[in-house]
């Protein structure tokens, strides 16, 4: 009873005894609504409300994913595992679309293109090596094994443990604790990893089937997953921050997510003095009816950017509309309505009439507003709930990414970019998106919106 009540206390409390926010289930227990396989080929199916994978010969390690990422969180979920099976659950993982060197002290680690990355709850029973570590926190392809291993725990010691704790050929119960450095595991209501390890602050959620190489022995061997669970840790500690390697990698916060630094009013030397809200690590405009740059009015950096990578979380309410835009000049519209540059779309498609306007949906949320629309099928989440946008621009070339999936891709400058321009509302303006270099801006369409998390890594 002594233990039921401590786990229950656990699971309801964030560290240093705060209440954390409400449970959310990552599966729905019926399709893959919000993940994607990376990595190998191994076959996922969803069986009696659990995820089921399947090992197959000759493919590497294989990952089905969350399709958006988490920071700061609580993670329990139940697993069942054919014994000569390796397995594990990514988390804070990420997949870079080239070759990538990752810098953590004086290591210097090459992590090759779209490999998925990140710290692994294991899953190793293992009982011919009798090894016992699942729980364990191993670096998938990075520095191998932090607990038991660089950051800490006795290998025969949590040997001994594991043997104890987990139940062959049975479900197990995982919790994951991450805040900030901090990294706890439990097994079935026992500790197990207990490490500070800082090098990454968010990524993706992935549920691993290990690669099996050509052992026909043990081709279609299983793993099962069930209900999986997350509890985000909120508050602005958890964000507006940059880790050891984003740091190493060239990020920078482009909001500090605490005061006006860096950015004034596209229209004035200023900060706009009302409108415009910081509480909570978020940035957000208020609601005054939905004009266009009518009321506090866009906002925009004091620097300006040419080739960058931009990353921004942002928030919607029912209905609303804003964007991103970049390449913006602020001394080309000086009258009414909102500053003029390239725009990365930010709206309630289901809500606000502008989805219906324009060609072929090109005033979408992720779309290249009124120019490339986003594909229907995009991932979205909804108001309330945080979405992340993700801009590449290099050399011309562009990419626009909503939750980690690309939506458009163009480049500027060229005839098609041009054609496209003379068909769209931005005609009036002469060489519309070709600067080089210019200021990136939040937009006040008028609608409650919030952004937080915004970081640039110029190229």
């Amino acid at each position: 009873m002594k233990r039921l009540i401590q786990t229950t206390v656990l699971a309801a409390l964030m560290p240093g005894g705060v209440w954390a926010a409400e449970w959310k289930d990552l599966f729905n227990g019926k399709d893959f609504t919000g993940w994607t396989q990376r990595g190998g080929a191994a076959v996922y199916t969803v069986e009696d409300g659990c995820v089921v994978g399947t090992s197959v010969i000759n493919t590497p390690n294989s990952f089905m994913c969350t399709d958006r990422d988490y920071a700061d969180f609580v993670l329990e979920y139940d697993f069942k595992v054919d014994e000569r099976l390796n397995s594990g659950v990514q988390f804070r993982s990420q997949e870079f679309e080239k070759v990538t060197e990752i810098k953590h002290g004086k290591q210097v680690i090459k992590v090759p293109a779209k490999r998925v990355h990140g710290y692994q709850c294991e899953i190793d029973p293992d009982p011919k090596r009798n090894r016992h570590w699942s729980a364990g926190v191993y670096e998938e392809a990075a520095r191998g094994w932090l607990y038991p291993g660089l950051r800490g725990g006795e290998p025969e010691a949590f040997t001994l443990q594991g043997r104890k704790v987990f139940k062959s050929n049975d479900w197990n119960r995982v919790r994951i604790e991450a805040k900030g450095g901090s990294i706890k595991t439990f097994l079935n209501g026992e500790p197990r990893a207990d490490l500070v390890d800082d090098r990454v602050a968010s990524g993706f959620i992935g549920l691993q089937v290990h690669g099996i190489g050509n052992n026909k022995e043990i081709e279609g061997a299983q793993v099962r997953w069930k209900n999986i669970r997350i509890q985000e840790l909120g508050g602005s500690q958890a964000h507006n921050t940059i880790s050891a390697a984003e740091q190493q990698d060239g990020w920078k916060l482009l909001w500090d997510g605490k005061t006006s630094d860096g950015w004034r009013s596209a229209k004035s030397p200023d900060f706009p003095k009302a409108g415009w809200i910081i509480e909570n690590g978020e940035l957000t405009i208020t609601e005054t009816g939905g004009g266009e740059s009518s009321a506090a009015g866009d906002i925009i950096t004091v620097e300006k950017y040419a080739d960058f990578e931009l990353k921004a979380e942002f928030k919607i309410t029912p209905g609303a509309n804003s964007g991103i835009k970049f390449y913006v000049d602020p001394e080309l519209n000086k009258g009414e309505g909102s500053s003029i540059g390239i725009e990365f779309q930010i709206l309630d498609d289901k809500r606000h009439p502008d989805a219906l306007l324009g060609k072929n949906g090109n005033r979408t949320i992720g779309s290249l507003y009124d120019l490339i629309p986003a594909p229907k099928d995009k991932i979205v989440h909804p108001p309330g709930e945080w979405n992340t946008a993700h801009v590449i621009s290099k050399d011309s070339k562009v990419e626009y990414r909503l939750n980690g999936v690309t939506t458009v891709k163009f480049e500027r400058g060229t005839d098609e970019w041009r054609k496209k321009v003379v068909d769209s509302k931005y005609k009036v303006w002469p060489g519309f998106g070709e600067l080089k270099e210019g200021h990136i801006l939040l937009q006040d369409h008028g609608n409650r919106v919030s952004f937080r998390n915004i970081k640039i890594r110029e190229l």
